[in-house]
């Protein structure tokens, strides 16, 4: 029934009587209620004897609301209940209704995306830095790694440094770039996911990931100036980039799991990040030996479609009720200050602030380590190829899996924090060996002794995420998103400047001081656990 039906209908007495007081002598009323006589009155025992007989009627309700048949008061009397029910389903027209959930071919999960989405940025990753390198190489006619027998001999040669001064230098503009465009877009997106839906972001991401290859491509193909890779760099970000991919993804596990299984199900989905670089990273090593950059960066591309097409029709939506939501509004940047500004009864906002500088220092040391680590191997006194590359590109990304089935083992007997102090001492061990490493199985050695070190980020997220009500979850990890860019573009400002100023006296200087770094969040986890002032902030869907 219409509002106005609704409305009109009540100020003329319709519907009709309730089954307890209506006589069944009375006469039918016409339908619009404009007339209507009177019932006679009866004695008490003919009222008690229509009771009766009412009772043991059988009941029929009529098919249009409203309408009464004239042969059978009860069926008259049977639509009451199924007009007032449609009167109190009916909502006022400035109340704000659901959005209606877009069709999909198939509710998919959310690990698909970002295994796709992951292949293809490590894919593209090191073979940036790679181009980066033999395009400055080949201006300034250095080709000394190439010749691994006189490598050793060149660790003061001029042109050698100028390489990696100018390769680390771009790598450093393009991270300024993306961080400074997705400072704004990932908060303003991620907040806005809360109300519209997780499908959006996820489709906006996956573009700005795409328009990136597709620059990649041209660059290489076309041999353009490098500074159009930060030109992609930005396009990506204001589109959301990675870090508004994951924010959209882990607050779609948050929406589905329970506080319980909440860690796990965020290490899953970072597992899925580590297969997918494992796996590209073997195969862009060997692909560039075999035909160079570009057929590298085309599979990119294809991949990206791909993601882009799954996010857009196979994605199912994790949102409960997604509502049509305004985009460009403050709103969505002072819900994620409200986060940790505003006093609420069910979070602490010492323990989201203090989580979130330990996740910022793990992200800087990790990703610090990580835009070094192919300079470090390429250089004296590793000399390494693009093969030894892609092994160790698969090493570093190995954890992320190996991290899944030791915290799998370990929460059984431990709590996830102290599951988290165990990874950070192993990745305080691995940046100590990258440090004095010298020779091929010493670098090794130090990516065996990372295995569980990706266990802290999952382990951080979650406890994060239950400090947060589930309407704010979105807010939350678009967040912990800015957080992850700060990260980025501190760990570019620090390694990538401070690599080229050591080269003379240390170059593994910048890993001894990540392992130094990783002592904060150490003692950060250890002192919040011990002073958790709940166990649970709040109740989320008991859903495996």
């Amino acid at each position: 029934m219409h509002t106005s039906q609704v409305r009109s209908s009540r100020g003329l007495g319709v519907p009709g009587p309730s089954p307890a007081h209506a006589q069944p002598g009375a006469p039918p009323r016409e339908s619009g209620g404009l007339r209507s006589q009177a019932p006679p009155r009866r004695t008490f025992k003919e009222g008690r004897r229509a009771q009766a007989q009412r009772a043991q009627a059988p009941r029929h309700t009529s098919p249009v609301p409203g309408s009464q048949s004239r042969a059978r008061p009860a069926g008259r009397l049977a639509t009451a209940p199924l007009r007032t029910h449609m009167e109190g389903s009916a909502s006022p027209p400035d109340k704000p209704r659901a959005r209606p959930a877009a069709a999909v071919l198939c509710r998919g999960p959310v690990e698909p995306l970002v295994f796709l989405a992951n292949f293809a940025l490590v894919l593209q990753g090191p073979l940036t830095t790679q181009y980066l390198w033999h395009r400055f190489s080949a201006d300034l006619g250095y080709n000394g790694t190439r010749q691994r027998g006189g490598c050793s001999n060149r660790s003061a040669d001029p042109t050698m440094q100028e390489v990696e001064t100018l390769t680390s230098h771009w790598t450093l503009y393009m991270n300024v770039g993306g961080f400074l465009v997705g400072l704004f877009s990932s908060t303003l997106l991620g907040a806005w996911s809360d109300g519209v839906g997780r499908r959006p972001l996820l489709v906006l991401a996956s573009l700005g990931l795409l328009l990136q290859a597709l620059v990649s491509v041209f660059v290489v193909q076309l041999q353009l100036h490098v500074g159009y890779f930060v030109l992609g760099r930005i396009l990506c970000a204001l589109l959301g980039d990675f870090g508004g991919l994951l924010a959209a993804s882990f607050a779609s596990v948050a929406d589905v799991s329970s506080s319980r299984s909440r860690t796990f199900r965020m290490a899953l989905l970072e597992a899925s990040i580590g297969v997918a670089g494992m796996l590209a990273s073997l195969l862009g090593g060997h692909w560039l030996r075999a035909q160079g950059y570009a057929n590298p960066f085309w599979l990119a591309l294809a991949l990206l479609i791909a993601m882009t097409l799954y996010a857009a029709f196979c994605f199912g939506e994790t949102l409960k009720e997604p509502k049509s939501t305004r985009l460009f509004t403050f709103r969505h940047h002072r819900s994620i200050v409200q986060l940790y500004v505003a006093p609420a009864p069910e979070k602490s906002r010492k323990h989201l602030a203090l989580y979130s500088l330990a996740i910022f220092v793990v992200i800087t040391v990790h990703f610090g380590a990580q835009d070094i680590l192919t300079l470090y191997e390429l250089s004296t006194p590793l000399c390494w190829d693009s093969k030894l590359i892609g092994y160790g590109s698969a090493a570093q990304h190995l954890p992320y899996l190996t991290s899944l089935l030791v915290l799998k083992l370990l929460q059984h007997c431990l709590a996830d924090a102290w599951v988290a102090e165990i990874g950070l001492a192993f990745n305080i061990l691995g940046m100590v060996v990258f440090a004095f490493a010298t020779i091929t199985p010493l670098m090794f050695t130090g990516y065996g002794l990372l295995f569980l070190s990706l266990v802290i980020t999952p382990v951080i997220r979650a406890k994060l995420s239950k400090l947060v009500r589930e309407t704010e979850q979105g807010a939350l990890f678009s967040a912990v998103a800015c957080v992850n860019n700060l990260a980025m573009l501190t760990a570019s400002g620090i390694f990538n400047s401070l690599y080229p100023a050591t080269l003379n006296f240390m170059k593994g200087f910048p890993f001894l001081l990540g392992a130094g770094l990783l002592l904060i969040p150490a003692v950060l986890i250890g002192m919040l656990e011990k002073a958790v002032p709940h166990p649970e902030f709040q109740q989320f869907p008991q859903s495996p």
